[in-house]
């Protein structure tokens, strides 16, 4: 860990305080390094997530093509959780759970050197993330924000779609919250979005920023994803985005062979219980066929209505 890039704190002491509503300190953009160590042992069909950049005249660095931000909303903040930390830029109150943390814009990589790195800092950062500290509720939520080099949030949106079922299926009974319940077929204005309604007699299409997955510019935010409990959680859902989102960018497969290739991330989210896994996957079925097509299969529509 000593080689290579070195993620540290800024010792600017208003990220180790709570501020209000959008009020928190701006995030770093984390998702460069200008050692060949941390990008070294990659396998080569992940080298195509590694961009270059130029350090100085005589030297290239190196930059990730993806991006991943995480909010982490809790009902308390441990006492003495409330300080610096290198994964977050700073925290604040909300309005739907009580307060958040908010990730610095990290580096969505492939397994090797620099990821551990990541995960070093989700560990320091065990304080605000585990419930046993820092408790959080149904109220609470993950969202994760994701971007991709060269792509705006609509050609994001657009290109998850096709894979994003099991997100779906994962986070179903967040489908119905009020603060991202909107858009549920997550299609995007030029598309046309399906009109059809939830039990309120509210458009699910409608244009709010409570949507499921909300386009921002060039990234996209997943308000859908659940309140983060656990380091190892966390951990977890930030394999399955890369997954997502190299699957969808580079290999545009099918949606079956994307559930394949996830499996081993899913089965582990459920502590090794093949049962429970395959059930997400039954899910994750019949919510991507909704996506695809707007058909409601009887066994999601109590998550839906």
């Amino acid at each position: 860990m000593s080689t290579g890039i070195i993620y540290s704190l800024t010792g600017e002491l208003n990220r180790g305080r709570v501020h209000g509503y959008h009020h928190k300190p701006d995030p770093l953009k984390l998702n460069k390094t200008p050692h060949k160590y941390d990008v070294s042992g990659l396998k080569s069909k992940d080298v195509r997530n590694i961009l270059n950049y130029q350090v100085s005249a005589h030297a290239m660095g190196y930059e990730s093509r993806f991006t991943i931000g995480f909010e982490v909303e809790k009902t308390s903040l441990h006492r003495n959780s409330v300080r610096e930390y290198e994964l977050f830029c700073g925290f604040e109150t909300d309005a739907s759970c009580g307060y958040e943390a908010v990730s610095h814009i990290l580096p969505l990589l492939p397994a090797g050197t620099w990821r551990t790195k990541v995960y070093d800092m989700i560990h320091k950062a065990a304080p605000v993330i585990e419930d046993s500290y820092s408790p959080s509720n149904a109220s609470c939520g993950g969202h994760i924000t994701i971007g991709v080099d060269g792509m705006t949030g609509d050609e994001i949106l657009e290109a998850v779609r096709p894979y994003s079922g099991i997100v779906l299926a994962l986070f179903r009974y967040r489908l119905k919250n009020r603060y991202c319940g909107n858009n549920t077929n997550m299609r995007t204005e030029s598309e046309g979005r399906d009109t059809w309604f939830n039990a309120n007699d509210s458009l699910l299409y409608a244009s709010s920023r409570y949507q499921l997955a909300l386009t921002k510019g060039k990234l996209l935010e997943f308000r859908v994803v659940s309140r983060v409990e656990s380091v190892k959680q966390l951990m977890r859902r930030y394999e399955l985005f890369y997954e997502l989102v190299d699957f969808a960018v580079n290999t545009k497969g099918s949606a079956a062979s994307f559930n394949k290739k996830i499996r081993s991330i899913v089965l582990a989210m459920y502590g090794g219980n093949a049962r429970e896994a395959e059930k997400i996957f039954d899910y994750a079925k019949h919510f991507q066929k909704f996506l695809n097509t707007g058909i409601i299969h009887d066994s999601i529509k109590k998550f839906l209505f």
